[in-house]
């Protein structure tokens, strides 16, 4: 019977798409859910697990006995003004630090808590001071449904900056964020990057002040990020999503017009949602490390011993591979480097003495080698294998592998007859020994005449 729920366990994995760090999701709501219920269907259908909890729910914990209570927290705008006790700013750090999951949505309909913006300001995301200003456009709007207020922004969707075609947003089709609370992003964050941008012509406005004109907006144009990301140095990833509102079901499949439009058109608001959670939740843009190899190897890499030996030689030629893999939704597959990428191998000690591009060697059905053969410096010591790929969008892969370089023992110098450039020495160094033995025959052959012989040579 075991084996059989095991089986049953195993198809439900593979019939629903999970995330790759946990299926628990935490949704925190006080309005009515109802509104969004395409997008509650969408997520189950996924295979995850909802919780729904309000924020004055004193029971509620994010974390059980040290871990993660939840994978992924939704927070969606509350009618009270704070969160409350379990979603303070350090709690939500904390889950942050956990490897948790975060997606937060704004409204520009309702004072932002000071909470929320606290823990924005944490992350140098900034919003307006007065925290109830929403994003307006009076060039791209919805005609039909904001033909006063030009609130409701109509934009193309978006194609994020990464190095290749492939990108995790891209797509055609028109956006509407309806009401929208915008957020600047610091200049000083590598973290950071927007998903989403207002237009030019777009700008923060404050409905309670019931101005004719802004002079003192909070941003403006492209400054104004509707959707802004942020991937945190353990890969966890936080969202702001700038509209609660266009996750309702209305703005699912919600007819909409622009001013310079001929005829209306369907949003696709269902579709991005998804790709945000996804990529959000970390069903897309997860990079997983699989073996990773080095050994001696001849010119052309092949093994010439034994596998992830921890010591070498100088000047050894050595090949080093490792495997690498892109969860996408339901499945680890063959992760590509863009052409105008490079990943790099640093064999490093205090500072890198190679830093070399790994190019693919092989293609399995779900992951890619890469390798590269080079040859070890004439430097003994200990060393390093490192790889630090960082990228927007994606998992940071940081790998160090250390090992030890010796110089040559005494028995594995090459002999001075094999290097040609010390033949002249060494004929000069024979050249002098015959000499000297030609010297010293010719002088034990050359032995004076005798006294006697003198002698009589005298008398005569």
């Amino acid at each position: 019977m075991r084996w059989f729920l095991f089986l049953l366990l195993g198809f439900w994995g593979t019939v629903h798409a999970l995330s790759s760090s946990g299926s628990r999701l935490l949704v925190i709501v006080e309005e009515d859910k109802s509104l969004y219920s395409k997008f509650w269907e969408d997520l189950e259908a996924r295979g995850y697990s909802i919780t729904f909890e309000s924020p004055k729910n004193e029971d509620l914990s994010l974390f059980k006995h040290g871990d993660k209570a939840y994978d992924h927290l939704l927070i969606l705008p509350p009618k009270s003004k704070g969160l409350g006790p379990a979603l303070t700013p350090k709690l939500l750090l904390d889950f942050i630090n956990k490897d948790g999951n975060i997606l937060l949505a704004l409204s520009g309909k309702s004072a932002i808590p000071s909470a929320v913006s606290s823990l924005l300001l944490e992350l140098d995301i900034h919003i307006s001071p007065d925290r109830t200003s929403m994003v307006v456009d009076h060039f791209n709007y919805d005609t039909l449904s904001a033909a006063e207020k030009h609130d409701v922004l109509l934009l193309p969707r978006p194609g994020v900056l990464r190095p290749d075609v492939k990108t995790f947003f891209s797509g055609e089709g028109i956006l509407a964020v309806p009401r929208a609370a915008g957020q600047s992003l610091g200049n000083d964050s590598p973290l950071l990057a927007p998903i989403l941008r207002a237009p030019e012509t777009a700008y923060s406005y404050n409905p309670k002040e019931d101005a004719v004109t802004v002079e003192d907006s909070f941003a403006t144009g492209s400054q104004l990020a509707l959707v802004s990301t942020l991937q945190a140095r353990n890969s966890a990833r936080f969202t702001v999503l700038g509209s609660v509102e266009s996750l309702e079901d209305k703005w699912f499949d919600a007819t909409v017009k622009g001013p310079a439009d001929k005829k209306e058109t369907t949003t696709v608001n269902r579709d991005f949602a998804k790709q945000l959670t996804a990529w959000t939740f970390k069903e897309a843009g997860v990079l997983k490390v699989g073996k990773i190899e080095h050994y001696l190897s001849d010119k052309d890499g092949n093994i010439a011993g034994e596998l992830n030996p921890r010591i070498y030689r100088i000047k050894n030629d050595i090949t080093f591979n490792i495997e690498l893999s892109e969860y996408d939704y339901d499945r680890y597959v063959p992760f590509e480097v863009p052409s105008e990428d490079a990943l790099q191998l640093e064999f490093t000690m205090l500072s890198p003495f190679h830093r070399l591009n790994l190019l693919p060697k092989h293609r399995t059905e779900n992951s890619t080698i890469y390798g590269v053969t080079f040859t070890l410096p004439d430097q003994h010591g200990i060393f390093s294998f490192r790889i630090n790929y960082r990228r927007p969008f994606l998992t940071n892969i940081e790998e160090k592998h250390e090992v030890t370089v010796r110089h040559f023992a005494h028995n594995e110098y090459p002999r001075s007859w094999k290097i040609s450039g010390g033949w002249v020495w060494i004929a000069g160094l024979w050249a002098v020994i015959a000499g000297f033995l030609a010297f010293v025959i010719v002088w034990l052959y050359s032995e004076p005449a005798s006294a006697a012989d003198v002698k009589i040579k005298k008398t005569q």
